[in-house]
Parts: structure tokens; sequence; C-alpha cells
């Protein structure tokens, strides 16, 4: 805000956190802290800096996730001992622009929550007054800083505020070629071998897996025991992985079936859901031992390539609605 009074010509815009132009209270701020209240104030940073307690207050919506807390205190630590933090805060306690507020020129943002307990509303509200056409937006939610809770809330409004438009959202869902792998038999075959030989088995059965869908520029998503679900962004490289994955794994005494569909999934924490994934399982589930099933939409999608099918006929796959054609690549 100094600066912004200050320097016009270097500031185009202003947007302001859960601000204060002065912390301590006065005449004509009686939200603010009292002096007498001020030493307690300062005294508690030795007792919580570095510990991650003080998340509890400014990011109670954090206060339940171990991880964050962990970075939280890591981040009080790095930026200093109790002793900066105490001499820095009395800066910012003592600190009082609210003489220069109505120089500001920029165009203002004032954002806050309204359940914020370090810094009441009455600061905003008092800055939004004497600022110029300032603008203030309150959210719901009882974080301190922005980033916690409902943070693309708070980057909406400020892309709104500064481009005059708001961008769409990004998506976590993308089209993508679903592949599912099953080893056929595998729970008699584990009971023949026994757990030490199944484990082997199954141990060759990943790395000669991964290898291949890398290979092809896919990803693997996870292996599901005795099979493997992976995801490619080109359907004909999908389908030849299917294929180079049965062949090798036959030649070494494992049958597989494979069954794919394109259509849309969503990424979550490293996992994938939606309909497509359950349209490419329930196709696994109608193959043949060695046997690559693909959904109707997949030939279409890779005319030109040398993959030839055969029709299997229509389906009814549970849990999906409607019937759904079925072909076999070609060997």
């Amino acid at each position: 805000m100094l600066l912004a009074a200050s320097h016009p010509e270097r500031v185009r815009s202003l947007v302001l956190w859960s601000p204060f132009a002065r912390f301590l209270s006065a005449a004509d701020q009686p939200f603010g802290l009292p002096d007498v209240a001020l030493e307690n104030y300062l005294d508690s940073f030795r007792d919580i800096v570095g510990t991650g307690l003080s998340l509890d207050r400014q990011a109670p919506s954090w206060a339940g996730d171990l991880a964050k807390r962990r970075w939280w205190a890591r981040g009080e630590r790095l930026a200093g001992g109790p002793g900066d933090w105490r001499v820095m805060f009395d800066i910012f306690a003592r600190t009082d622009v609210r003489p220069v507020l109505e120089s500001v020129q920029a165009p203002t943002l004032i954002l806050r929550r309204s359940g914020d307990r370090d810094v009441r509303s009455g600061h905003a509200q008092s800055i939004a007054r004497h600022i110029r056409d300032a603008r203030s937006v309150e959210f719901d939610g009882h974080d301190s800083v922005w980033f916690a809770g409902d943070a693309d809330a708070v980057l909406d409004e400020v892309e709104q505020f500064l481009t005059g438009q708001r961008g769409a959202r990004p998506s976590n869902r993308v089209l993508s070629t679903v592949l599912l792998t099953d080893i056929v038999e595998s729970t008699q075959r584990a009971t023949q071998l026994g757990d030490a030989a199944w484990t082997t088995v199954l141990a060759a059965h990943d790395r000669i897996v991964e290898r291949h869908v890398t290979a092809w520029r896919g990803k693997v998503v996870k292996f599901t025991g005795d099979g493997l679900l992976a995801t490619f962004d080109g359907p004909a490289r999908a389908i030849e992985c299917a294929c180079a994955i049965r062949d090798v794994l036959k030649d070494l005494g494992i049958q597989i079936r494979a069954g794919l569909h394109t259509g849309e999934i969503e990424m979550v924490d490293g996992d994938i859901h939606g309909i497509a994934v359950y349209v490419a399982a329930r196709i696994m589930s109608l193959a043949a031992p060695s046997e690559v099933l693909v959904s109707g939409v997949m030939p279409p999608l890779v005319l030109g390539s040398q993959i030839a099918f055969d029709d299997r006929g229509s389906h009814e796959l549970k849990g999906v609605p409607g019937t759904w054609p079925i072909f076999a690549v070609r060997d």
C-alpha cells in the first residue's frame, strides 16, 4: 500500500489479502489488537514457531493433515527462529500506513475469509473505505492464509480482477485408451505352484509388462495382483502393446486376456476412474485365453494401421448402459 501510494507509476493493480493498515487498536479502529496484549502475542512465538502449532489458527482446514503440518513447521523454521519472528511481527504490528490510503490510485481488490481469527473484518472494511473505489470480497471459511481452503475461488477472483475474465478450470478428465489385462486361471496356477514360485512368476510378469507399456509410450497406472491397468494416448499403440505382451508372456507359459476401450477418464491421485475403465474391465472379462478384445469405438480410430479385427457381436456389459459392439484383434 505504501509503495502504491508513493510510486503510482510502478503499481498497475493492488491485490490485498486479509490486510491491515495498522494492526494495533486506535480510537478509530477498536477492532485492532490492544497495545497491552501485544507483548503476550509476541511472546507466543517463543513456544510455537517451528512446531506447526500455528497451523491450527491460521489454516484450520489443514489441521488434520500431518504432512501439511510438517511442511508448515519446516517453513517456519526456514524463515527464522522465534526471535526473528518476534522482531518481524513487532514491526508489522507497529507499522501504520493509514495516512497514505487515500493516496492509493491503483485499482484495489481486498480479499479475506469471514472466519479469519488473526485479522478481523474491521481492518479490511476500513481500508476499503479509504482507498477510492476499492472492491472487497469475503469468502466463507476460517483460514487466514489464502492458499489453504478453497484457494481456487480466491485465484478466480484475482484473475477476474486483473484480466476481466475467469479462465476455464483445468480438467482432470482426458481422452485415453485404457488397457486391462488378467492372467488366465491365476488362482489355480498359484495353488499349483505355491506362494514362492507364484511370486516369482508375478514379478517376471510385472517386469515384462512394464517394459512393454513404456516401449509403446503408455503409462502403467497400477498392477492389479495378477493383471495390469494402463493408459495410452494412442489406440493403435495400445492394441499393439497388448498383443506384444500377450505373445511374450505366452512364450513363457503365461496366458493373459486383455480388454481395451477409448474414452474419457478422470485422473485422481495417480489412479484413474470413469466409465471407460469399467467398459475396458467388462470387455476383458469376455475375452478367451490369449484373446485381445476392444470396444466398437476403437476400429475406426486405427483405420490406416495394419491392425485387423474380427466381429464378436454386440454385448451387454454389466453395470454399463446399452449394448456394445465388441471386436477381437486378429492375430
